[in-house]
């Protein structure tokens, strides 16, 4: 009887750890998820100052200036993580095509102004990187959980479900096409 009764306990020890455990990692991603909600309202703060300092040099380039704006207004709007992964690629590739054009114009190149927002605009984009990668870490600890025996019973009676991995979009494997 007492052997049962260890069995039964530490079974039970074993189902609360694990049960937190899920519930820590659950909590990491939503955390890391912020974080890179965090740098990703700096970069949109900071990019209206940029835009417009690059309007006053480069006026004919709208194209390129109203993509950048499209497509942190299409992120702003996302309704889902999914949604926001994918809008969040076609900003960063906007903001590259943005950085690549700056270099043909080199009155805006040696502005203070520019230099000053796009030092802060590309130590956004690093901090938004590690972000991502802590984020997908931690994602994959938290799948790695779910997936595994024996804590996958447990994940499933508690009805834990795996997230999304930040991935490239396919607009952000493409080379950077600038084109005057």
């Amino acid at each position: 009887m007492i052997i049962v009764l260890v069995v039964v306990l530490l079974l039970i020890i074993y189902v609360i750890a694990t049960y937190n455990r899920l519930v820590g990692l659950r909590n990491r991603v939503r955390d890391q998820w912020s974080q890179i909600d965090v740098e990703l309202k700096r970069r949109f703060d900071l990019i209206p100052n940029f835009v417009n300092t690059v309007k006053g040099y480069a006026k004919h380039e709208s194209d390129t200036l109203e993509n950048v704006i499209k497509a942190r207004n299409t992120y702003l709007t996302a309704d889902s993580k999914e949604k926001a992964m994918e809008a969040d690629g076609e900003l960063t590739s906007a903001i590259n095509k943005l950085f690549a054009l700056a270099e043909a114009y080199p009155d805006l190149k040696a502005n203070q102004n520019f230099l000053d927002l796009q030092n802060q605009l590309n130590e956004t984009e690093n901090k938004i990187s590690y972000a991502r990668k802590f984020y997908n870490d931690t994602a994959l600890q938290l799948n790695n959980k779910i997936e595994m025996f024996p804590s996958n019973i447990i994940a499933k009676l508690f009805k834990f479900t795996k997230v999304e991995f930040f991935k490239a979009q396919e607009v952000e494997r493409e080379n950077v096409k600038v084109e005057f």
